[in-house]
């Protein structure tokens, strides 16, 4: 066997490896933290020691210029030790009793800890729900935006006071992939209590090997995952496969990471071994993808030569273009875009239900709170929630 035939392996993984994405590229970050690395199971407490660690690490991605947003578990782990509630199973109602006083606490954590470096944190309850209905998608939406838009950094958990099959059978790894490509992310990262996708469960394989880059998941990928790694987590490396699907078919890339060590995005800034899973997409280009060809239009829009030459230019739709109004759609529904000719030009969400898109049409933006009286967005479709003919 030749030196170079020796060789092929390792030119091999070295190529692999400066192929793999690097933090350094991404704008818009959301990290998952689970319940057991934030809560130390025997003292039902925060481990503030390596949550500082963490928070050194989210101020560093947020002085670089990224948005960054969090996931974080903890409120049932908190609450529960709060309330002197035995290990084990929980009811529902002990579930959402714990989650109501735990997330108080929670809600605590994360500001002081952000607090500390300068950073204001946000507090976002979601469910499931809010993530598939459309009008409720679009208000949170609107949300994260406009506190990115403050450089705040929003800490979204599952709202498990009034959840049900969510807290039974869900899990914050999934709730993350749908709010980061709702959020438009172009990285999730899940750190999780082992370093990645390992080619079987390493606890019971001790040949189990890291896998470094998943550009596509296959039936292969996904007989890979196991079960809940431990007590305190819902989930395993089975949601976190499924998270992956989300993310990745919703344009954002994924990484799976160790976060029991110190500084654990860092340590990824720096190479750290992980599983990164590819999207061959963006969320912008998934976005639009989704809006023109999933979404039925329950209305059309007709809008004029002047609206036609902005949208054509990258903005926004906003009432004043708007000449005539079609359907009786509701905000958030999907409505054609026409000319004046009447042909399609494109297609978007709309921010106002047929009535009151109505009114405003024709209208300066700034007239809009006297027109509706209540405040209402400038414009009748964003350019985010807009495809075009062409796009």
């Amino acid at each position: 066997m030749s030196a170079g035939t020796k060789d092929k392996p390792k030119d091999k993984t070295q190529a692999q490896r400066a192929a793999l994405p690097r933090l350094a590229q991404f704008r818009r970050i959301m990290i998952k933290v689970g319940s057991s690395l934030l809560v130390d199971p025997a003292q039902g407490a925060v481990k503030r020691d390596w949550l500082a660690t963490l928070a050194d690490d989210i101020a560093g991605l947020h002085k670089s210029g990224a948005d960054v947003l969090v996931v974080s578990s903890g409120a049932i782990a908190l609450g529960r030790s709060v309330l002197g509630l035995a290990p084990g199973p929980l009811k529902l109602e002990d579930s959402q009793a714990a989650a109501a006083v735990g997330q108080i606490a929670l809600a605590r954590t994360w500001s002081e800890a952000l607090g500390g470096r300068g950073l204001t944190a946000g507090q976002i309850l979601v469910t499931f729900a809010d993530t598939e209905e459309r009008r409720r998608y679009l208000n949170a939406r609107a949300t994260i935006e406009r506190l990115i838009a403050m450089r705040a950094v929003p800490v979204v958990n599952e709202n498990d006071t009034v959840a049900t099959a969510e807290i039974r059978y869900g899990d914050n790894d999934r709730l993350a992939a749908r709010v980061a490509t709702m959020a438009s992310a172009d990285l999730l990262i899940l750190l999780s209590d082992v370093a990645g996708l390992y080619s079987a469960p390493p606890a019971e394989d001790p040949h189990a090997e890291l896998i470094p880059v998943v550009a596509k998941i296959t039936p292969e990928i996904e007989a890979m995952a196991g079960g809940a790694a431990s007590g305190l987590s819902r989930g395993g490396m089975r949601t976190k496969i499924e998270a992956a699907k989300i993310a990745t078919t919703g344009g954002t890339h994924m990484a799976i990471a160790d976060g029991r060590v110190p500084h654990p995005v860092s340590r990824l800034k720096e190479g750290a071994a992980c599983t990164w899973f590819l999207t061959g997409s963006n969320p912008v280009t998934a976005r639009k993808k989704w809006i023109a060809g999933s979404l039925e239009a329950r209305g059309a829009l007709t809008i004029d030569q002047g609206a036609l030459s902005a949208i054509q230019s990258g903005k926004s739709l906003l009432p004043a273009g708007v000449k005539k109004i079609e359907g009786n759609f509701s905000r958030g529904d999907c409505v054609l875009i026409r000319d004046a000719a009447g042909a399609e030009v494109g297609r978007g969400l709309a921010n106002y239900d047929a009535d009151d898109a109505q009114k405003i049409a024709g209208r300066n933006s700034r007239d809009i709170e006297t027109l509706l009286g209540m405040p209402g967005r400038a414009e009748i479709i964003h350019r985010d929630d807009m495809v075009l003919k062409g796009d």
